[in-house]
């Protein structure tokens, strides 16, 4: 990282979501750094309403303009479909929603700010957490030499208590409370839920509670009736549902919405983050939580079990990869590699049926299944002679057997 003077810092591009941090720290910017032009960026991975308004509320907090960069269909594409077909899943659970975007948004914005000549790039993540990792590592990948700044290691604000005071004091608009101050994230993806009641791991998520739940139900609210569900892939890549093509946007948003509504993909983790602490956050990923369950489900009857094995090898070291802001390095390029031989075989289709918070199978076919019933039947079958496996079993147990003879007598 290039380390600037203030007084040369005259352009900056600033991470821009319009949240409580970004919001206060175009006013910020210029108060400490000699009113310098703040250029704003937003990426499109599918916020939604939160985009609302947002060019206005740039401009009137003393930014020169905004970008708002459509990167959803390749959010998807590109940084989603891999860690999906990875089976990358940090600590179990975690679907990885915020992860994964950051790298995204993070490389437009440097495209920017080497269009836009800036001096340096801002980014509004706290100290305490992971995204600071995951922007700025992918700052250094492509302009090592930009200057960050990152006002949460600067300022002398220490709470979001804090931060709406001094959004107050300068009259700048926020779409929260104190009531309400939880620290969300938005995508296409998932939401996250963190701070507030949630900090306990003692205390039981509010799923019930009005407002609090954005993408979906709680199991308790779900339908009585089960709902079901079938994706097609064609190498690893979901092409349909229920037997319409969907284009990717399309079919995350529908899928978000049948998984909502039967009170899918609500993960309640206490997390190691990066930087060393744990932390617990609240996550909603239903369309997401099908994907995953449905390729899974595709790969158990598409790969051989060394493979599989392998891979789930592969899963754990990808997730924490991404989860520790490393997208954009050789080791996350080569493990693809891998994946993506991986799944030149996944190719059909899963059924799944949703119940109350639950994915159940309910059934999965392929042109390239492995499994033959012939071979698997507990009935008669003319093409496995269980008299070969006493030869094998010999063999197999050879090493076993040689070091009980060896021990005998001497224990």
């Amino acid at each position: 990282m290039a380390i600037k003077a203030k007084k040369d810092i005259k352009k900056v591009v600033l991470a821009y979501s319009g949240g409580l941090d970004t919001s206060i720290i175009i006013p910020w910017l210029k108060e400490n750094y000699n009113n310098c032009e703040v250029i704003a960026v937003s990426g499109d991975v599918g916020q939604g309403t939160e985009l609302d308004g947002l060019e206005e509320k740039a401009i009137k907090t003393g930014a020169s303009k905004l970008y708002i960069e459509d990167l959803k269909e390749e959010f998807i594409t590109d940084f989603i479909y891999p860690t999906m077909q990875a089976g990358a899943v940090y600590e179990g659970e975690y679907l990885l929603g915020t992860s994964f975007a950051r790298p995204i948004i993070a490389k437009r914005i440097v495209e920017i700010a080497l269009a836009e000549g800036a001096d340096a790039i801002c980014h509004g993540c706290t100290g305490k957490g992971n995204d600071q990792v995951r922007f700025e590592l992918t700052i250094k990948a492509f302009a090592p030499e930009m200057a960050i700044i990152a006002p949460w290691r600067e300022w002398d604000i220490k709470s979001r208590d804090e931060e709406i005071d001094y959004a107050e004091a300068h009259n700048i608009p926020l779409k929260i409370n104190r009531e309400t101050n939880y620290s969300k994230d938005k995508n296409l993806w998932h939401l996250s839920h963190e701070g507030m009641d949630l900090e306990d791991p003692a205390n039981e998520p509010l799923y019930n509670k009005p407002g609090f739940l954005e993408m979906g139900v709680s199991p308790e609210q779900a339908p009585d009736q089960p709902t079901y569900v079938t994706l097609h892939f064609e190498k690893g890549v979901p092409t349909m549902v229920d037997g319409k093509e969907l284009k990717p946007v399309e079919m995350l948003e529908y899928l978000n919405k049948v998984g909502g509504e039967n009170g899918v993909g609500l993960c309640d983790l206490v997390e190691n983050r990066l930087v060393g602490m744990k932390s617990r956050g609240v996550y909603e990923t239903p369309g997401g939580t099908i994907l995953y369950r449905a390729h899974q489900v595709l790969e158990t009857i598409c790969l051989d079990r060394d493979t599989q094995h392998y891979k789930e090898l592969i899963a754990h070291r990808y997730a924490e990869l991404v989860y520790f802001g490393q997208w954009f390095t050789p080791l996350r390029e080569a493990l693809d590699g891998f994946v993506k031989e991986t799944q030149k075989t996944v190719t059909g289709d899963v059924t799944l049926k949703l119940y109350k918070g639950n994915i159940i199978n309910a059934g999965v076919t392929s042109p390239f299944s492995l499994y033959s019933e012939e071979i698997a039947t507990f009935g008669e079958d003319e093409v496995y002679d269980q008299k070969d496996s006493a030869g094998f079993i010999n063999l197999f147990g050879l090493p076993i057997a040689a070091r009980a003879q060896l021990l005998k007598g001497k224990i």
